[in-house]
């Protein structure tokens, strides 16, 4: 029996972090369609009959109705294939949710916050959603398989083996209770990296959606039997992410940066991230950096230079430079600091010596 399995789809996604050009959100959001065809044509081509959707397929908060239209009407493509979705913490199955006001086509299930069972001839579906944005406690962990005879499946959104407070927020699982109850496929989403070593799967999100999803990404395609399992990862986002640091250390303007930028050479299917790094010779706006970069393939800057000053030099000089650096270097010696503060005072303290110069 052959099925495909996605995850995280997140449609209509903000994308607000992506990039420091406006049209990268909307560019983002095409691909995503581009990817999902992928997987529906897939589906019709090869006449699979289960499309298993773990989760986060859109984002509840900023989808359009038109959206969920394109996706049922892809949906009735396919009307052979039966498909599952198990609502995640984007987009969970509460009242004013799609998943409940929206008649989908005939051939999607969409599971809820009480554990169900599919019957099919050969296979039985186990599936669990959100019913909310977080999820403590599904009881997945104590479900019985009612037909060892058959293929089981589980289908749900979920943390394996999570490590940190946030994670326990999001149906938290552990793997080697997963392992104990039994099934023979365990089609999971909510973590975008790809894990596919075992019958516990994450297939990662069918796209990428930043620079924190470097690798790759797509869909996972099945064909189980009783005690025989087989996968395949096929990848559906043509555009890579690569994040490239640049040393300013010996770079003293700004036209001379741009240049050393322009200089640099990628492939046509990536989107990068230049990091800026090293002692830096003059003030850095990175927004108006990016206007002069001749690749637009290159979405966003992230300066995490130092300034190239030596205060405590400064500071011992009996001069209003003097008594300013010994006043900015006393800010940023405070307790409790946090990133964000030290980034604006040393800004302050960059435009303060310049000014008096």
């Amino acid at each position: 029996m052959k099925f495909v399995h996605i995850a995280d789809m997140h449609f209509d996604s903000a994308f607000v972090n992506l990039s420091d050009k406006d049209i990268l959100g909307d560019l983002r959001r095409l691909e995503q369609r581009k990817a999902f065809k992928k997987v529906i044509e897939y589906v019709k081509e090869e006449n699979i009959p289960y499309l298993l959707i773990s989760g986060d397929l859109y984002e509840h908060k900023y989808v359009k109705q038109s959206t969920i239209e394109y996706i049922n009407n892809l949906f009735k493509t396919i009307p052979e294939t039966k498909i599952f979705i198990s609502p995640g913490n984007h987009d969970p199955y509460v009242k004013n949710s799609y998943y409940n006001k929206y008649e989908w086509n005939e051939n999607v299930k969409i599971f809820t916050s009480n554990i169900e069972t599919v019957e099919e001839k050969d296979v039985d579906f186990y599936g669990y959603g959100f019913d909310d944005f977080y999820c403590t406690n599904s009881d997945i962990e104590n479900i019985q398989i009612k037909n060892r005879e058959k293929i089981n499946i589980l289908i749900t959104h979920a943390t394996l083996d999570g490590a940190t407070i946030d994670d326990r927020e999001y149906n938290p699982l552990k793997r080697k209770n997963l392992e104990k109850l039994g099934f023979d496929y365990i089609a999971l989403g909510h973590i975008h990296k790809l894990d596919y070593n075992t019958n516990i799967v994450y297939p990662s999100s069918t796209i990428s959606l930043g620079f924190d999803e470097i690798g790759k990404h797509g869909m996972i395609i099945g064909d189980i039997e009783k005690d025989k399992l087989d996968l395949k990862f096929i990848q559906l986002d043509e555009e890579n992410f690569k994040e490239i640091e640049l040393d300013v250390t010996e770079i003293y303007s700004k036209e001379e940066l741009i240049e050393k930028i322009n200089e640099l050479k990628f492939e046509n299917n990536e989107y990068i991230k230049i990091i800026l790094t090293g002692n830096r010779n003059f003030e850095i706006n990175k927004y108006d950096i990016l206007k002069y970069l001749i690749n637009e393939k290159i979405i966003k800057i992230k300066d995490k230079t130092k300034i190239a000053y030596d205060l405590e030099k400064i500071s011992n000089n009996n001069t209003l430079k003097g008594l300013f650096a010994k006043n900015m270097l006393k800010k940023l010696n405070e307790e409790n600091i946090d990133f964000n503060q030290k980034e604006i005072i040393e800004k302050a303290i960059e435009v303060g010596l310049d000014a008096l110069e």
